[in-house]
């Protein structure tokens, strides 16, 4: 299945759900925000929320700093 991830074309491989996806990719969850076609989704939901062909995907980092 072919997703679009941070404006990139990705082959999901064996990942069905995000929660999968950002194992894959091995982010720390506690450090990322999720982005699914435009809505964003809590972490609570990231097991649940499963992938389907041309979904977009945004991860991003959080970043804290002075």
């Amino acid at each position: 299945m072919t997703i679009s991830l941070n404006g990139e074309s990705v082959d999901t491989r064996e990942a069905k759900t995000i929660a999968e996806l950002i194992n894959r990719y091995q982010l720390p969850p506690q450090s990322i925000l999720v982005e699914h076609n435009g809505l964003a989704v809590h972490q609570h939901e990231w097991p649940k929320r499963s992938l389907a062909e041309g979904d977009h995907i945004e991860f991003v980092r959080v970043v804290a700093g002075g």
